[in-house]
C-alpha cells in the first residue's frame, strides 16, 4: 500500500429518524440564516422538506429555500445559489436530495466565500478554496456517496465539460434510509450500480497486489450485488436499502482508497457523454464499463482475474488470469441486463456517433488507471457502446 494521512471531516448520523438527533446536534454551529437547497420537488410531495424546516425553524433558524438543482447541476446554477447565498446573508447549507444536490450545494459553499471564479480557480489558476459556508446533508436519494467527500462533479454548458470540482466537505450527512423509500426503482438501480462502479473503479487503481482496502472492497461489491437483486425482489424490505444506503457511504468515505491511486476513467469518459448528451449517469456507467473493461483487462490481468474470482465467483482452475478476467466481465455484462439496466446508448435513446472525437478529446486521463487511453481507442470504445 501507499503512504497515507487519514482523518475524516465528515459526523454520520445513520438509521431511522437520525436527521432530527443530527438537526438537534449540529445546528448550533450553524449561524441564524440556512439556505435548503433541494432538487425537483420531490422533497415537498413527500413531506421531507416541511418535516426538516420546521425542525429549523423551532430552533429558531430562518430558512432560504433554493430549489431547482437538476441532474448533472450545471456551473450557472451554483453561480446562482453563491448570488441568493450572498444576498440572503446565509451562514449555511443544508442539502436536501441525492448526489446532485449535494455536489452543487458543495461548490455554492466555496463559491458563496471567495470573490474568484472557482471554476477558473482550479482549472486555469490551480488553486483551491480556502474557505466555505457550513453545510449539511440530508440524503434522500443514495448512490453517488456525494455526502461522504468534498468532490463534485458540475457540468459547464458554456465550455461543455462535465468535470470534477473540489468544494466543501459536509460537518454532518443524514443517511436515514427512510427517507429513500419513494425514489423509483430504476433510479435506485441506477443508483446502487454506480456505487459498484465507484468500489470497481477504486479496486482496480494503483498498487495491484494484495492489500486491506482492496480486501475490505470485495466484501462491499459482493454486498452490492446481493442487495440489488434482493431489492428487485423485495422494494419495500427497509433492512436491504440501509445495507445499500451504507455501500454508498463506503464507495466514497476514503476507507477503500486509502492506499490506493484510483482509476476512475468509466466515470470521466462518462461525465463528457453526460456533457455532450445529459444522459442518467448510472445507467451511462452501466453501458460503458464492461466495453472499456475490454480494452483494458489486459494491462492489469492480475487484479481484474482477482475481481472475477472473489466478487463474481469465478473458478480460476485450468485458465489464465486473462481468461478468469474476460469471464468477469461477461459476468459484469450479464449483471447489467439482469437488473435491467442498458447495454447500449442506443437502448438509452442517445446518439455519441458525432460527437464522439470531441468527447473522447476532452475527456480527462486518470492517473490510476492501467492504461493511457488514445483519443482514437476512446472514440472506439463510444462507438462500440453507441450499440
Amino acid at each position: 500500500m501507499q503512504a497515507f494521512t487519514y482523518r475524516y471531516p465528515v459526523g454520520v448520523y445513520f438509521g431511522e429518524g437520525a436527521a432530527k438527533s443530527a438537526l438537534g446536534h449540529e445546528l448550533a454551529s450553524f449561524g441564524k440564516t440556512i439556505m435548503v437547497a433541494f432538487g425537483g420537488g420531490s422533497v415537498k410531495r413527500n413531506g421531507i422538506y416541511d418535516e426538516l424546516v420546521s425542525v429549523l425553524e423551532a430552533h429558531g433558524k430562518r430558512v432560504v429555500p433554493f430549489g431547482g438543482i437538476m441532474s448533472n447541476p450545471t456551473y450557472q446554477k451554483v453561480l446562482e445559489g453563491a448570488r441568493l447565498a450572498n444576498a440572503e446573508g446565509v451562514d449555511a447549507i443544508l442539502a436536501v436530495g441525492g448526489g446532485s444536490v449535494i455536489d452543487c450545494s458543495k461548490i455554492i459553499a466555496v463559491q458563496a466565500r471567495t470573490g474568484k471564479d472557482v471554476w477558473t480557480m482550479q482549472y486555469v489558476d490551480h488553486q483551491m478554496p480556502a474557505k466555505a459556508l457550513k453545510l449539511g446533508a440530508v440524503v434522500t436519494a443514495f448512490g453517488t456517496g456525494a455526502e461522504m467527500n468534498n468532490g463534485a462533479v458540475i457540468t459547464n454548458v458554456e465550455k461543455r465539460m462535465k468535470a470534477p470540482l473540489q468544494g466543501a466537505f459536509a460537518s454532518f450527512a443524514v443517511l436515514d434510509p427512510s427517507y429513500t423509500m419513494t425514489m423509483p426503482m430504476g433510479q435506485v438501480v441506477s443508483g446502487s450500480f454506480d456505487i459498484l462502479s465507484h468500489c470497481m473503479e477504486t479496486y482496480l487503481g494503483s498498487p495491484r497486489e494484495e492489500n486491506l482496502s482492496d480486501a475490505l472492497n470485495e466484501a462491499v461489491m459482493r454486498s452490492v450485488i446481493r442487495n440489488i437483486r434482493q431489492t428487485l425482489r423485495q422494494p419495500g424490505d427497509k433492512q436491504v436499502r440501509s445495507e445499500l444506503v451504507w455501500a454508498a457511504a463506503m464507495g466514497e468515505n476514503g476507507i477503500l482508497k486509502l492506499g490506493k491511486t484510483t482509476d476512475f476513467q468509466c466515470h470521466m469518459l462518462e461525465h463528457q457523454v453526460g456533457a455532450y448528451t445529459n444522459c442518467n449517469h448510472g445507467q451511462g456507467l452501466a453501458v460503458i464499463h464492461p466495453v472499456l473493461y475490454r480494452h483494458l483487462y489486459k494491462e492489469n490481468p492480475r487484479q481484474f482475474a482477482r475481481l472475477a474470482r472473489t466478487v463474481w465467483g469465478v473458478e480460476p482452475e485450468g485458465r489464465s488470469d486473462e481468461e478468469v478476467a474476460m469471464q468477469g466481465i461477461k459476468l459484469l455484462a450479464s449483471f447489467i441486463k439482469e437488473i435491467g439496466l442498458p447495454s447500449t446508448f442506443d437502448s438509452m435513446g442517445i446518439d455519441v456517433t458525432k460527437d464522439a472525437p470531441a468527447i473522447a478529446h476532452s475527456t480527462i486521463r486518470t492517473p490510476g488507471c492501467a492504461k493511457r487511453f488514445s483519443d482514437e481507442e476512446l472514440e472506439t470504445i463510444l462507438r462500440e457502446c453507441q450499440g
